[in-house]
């Protein structure tokens, strides 16, 4: 497979090795071009403006929301939402769902290898409506089994929020499955796509999501956009997130009325740009196609846990197949704290996370405080693979052991 990485200007000229893809990836030439021509050719406010330039940027805002829409499989484009992020996107179904419909003795369902963004959002919520919090354990490989799942769901279960893809352990969950159950007991299901739909194809109605959440700059696009999924019977019935400028269809002294989704819940001025280079993030990605990017990511973490696994100081976290770890391999070097690891190989120009991943539940249920996190991408190479093992293999010399 083309390795594409000349199509990567931060890969050239330099012998840095990036593997904290499951933080932030990097970004093609395609999508600073098509941020670059918008600014040349239509930067002015989409939404509001008659002039030529307004009405260029507006077509192109709302080009990148059918983007988007077909990318995960959207019934319409409407029930895409443009946010900052995934945090800001969980955030708002918090707020405006969940205070709206939870009552004292509901209860939230969320697995507790949830990222905090999928975490904290729901704590807030039970506590301002007398909810109460139902965590799903997971087994030590991140497996949520049937019998877990089904007794934390119950009748009292209003939400059930889970990530498709874990950031720790890489975990895929059965998340079909899980919400057909959920559905059974009359719960929505929200799910944080941030690591999935990078590395996989997404379909929101197959997957069952009543709500479905992503960052735009996991898949190559820019910081700053984010995308919120929502049935549209549910985004109709929810009040704004925001209020102010672009979210309203009329204001007088007296009343006010909201314009429809998803203007309603994209106050003020948008992030075009940023719509506009998520776009082309994801025309690129589907021009390699994910068959072909599933397939590249395997082979690597397969190369790099036969590696890690080969070095009796190491121990890896999560499910022994690679190619169950979504290009995500955790991991902790015996006596080493792992931002000992991080910064020792960020001395090779290796750049890896290390902490607790804004999982901190899931860590404590593992039994470690911290880990160190190497996450590939397509665009990783098996020399790669390869120096970072043989550094990995000497950091315990390099401190002194």
């Amino acid at each position: 497979m083309n390795s594409y990485r000349s199509d990567f200007p931060i890969f050239q000229g330099n012998d840095v090795i990036y593997f904290d893809n499951a933080a932030t990836t990097q970004r093609p030439a395609a999508v600073f071009d098509a941020m670059k021509r918008f600014n040349d050719e239509c930067n002015a406010n989409p939404l509001r403006g008659l002039y030529d330039w307004s009405v260029r940027a507006t077509e192109r805002y709302e080009q990148a929301r059918h983007t988007v829409a077909e990318l995960i499989g959207a019934a319409r484009d409407c029930e895409i939402v443009f946010t900052r992020n995934t945090t800001e996107s969980i955030n708002l179904i918090a707020y405006s769902y969940g205070l709206s419909t939870l009552h004292e003795g509901d209860e939230i369902a969320v697995s507790i290898m949830e990222h905090h963004s999928n975490q904290l959002p729901w704590r807030m919520a039970a506590e301002r409506t007398g909810a109460k919090i139902v965590w799903i354990e997971c087994e030590p490989d991140g497996t949520i089994t049937r019998e877990e799942y089904q007794s934390k769901i119950t009748e009292r279960t209003r939400i059930v929020a889970l990530t498709q893809v874990s950031n720790v352990l890489g975990s895929t969950n059965p998340i079909r499955e899980i919400a057909d159950y959920a559905h059974g007991k009359g719960a929505v299901m929200v799910v944080d796509g941030a690591q999935s739909t990078p590395h996989m194809p997404v379909d929101v109605r197959e997957l069952g999501a009543d709500f479905f959440v992503f960052s735009g700059h996991k898949l190559m696009g820019p910081m700053g956009i984010g995308v919120l999924y929502g049935r549209i019977s549910l985004l109709n019935a929810m009040p704004p997130f925001l209020t102010g400028g672009e979210m309203i269809e009329s204001v007088t002294r007296d009343s006010l009325t909201y314009a429809p989704v998803p203007e309603k819940f994209e106050a003020g001025t948008v992030n075009a740009l940023g719509a506009v280079g998520l776009a082309a993030a994801i025309r690129y990605l589907q021009d390699i196609g994910f068959e072909d990017i599933m397939e590249r990511e395997r082979q690597l973490t397969q190369r790099l846990m036969d590696g890690l696994s080969a070095l009796p100081e190491v121990k890896i976290f999560g499910q022994k197949d690679a190619s169950r770890h979504c290009g995500i391999v955790t991991f902790e070097v015996e006596g080493c704290h792992p931002h000992d690891v991080a910064s020792v190989l960020d001395t090779e120009h290796i750049c890896i996370r290390a902490g607790h991943h804004c999982a901190q539940p899931l860590l404590i249920h593992l039994g470690v405080s911290s880990t160190a996190r190497a996450s590939l991408y397509f665009y990783n190479t098996e020399e790669e693979v390869d120096r970072f093992v043989q550094a990995v293999s000497c950091v315990r010399r390099w401190m002194g052991y």
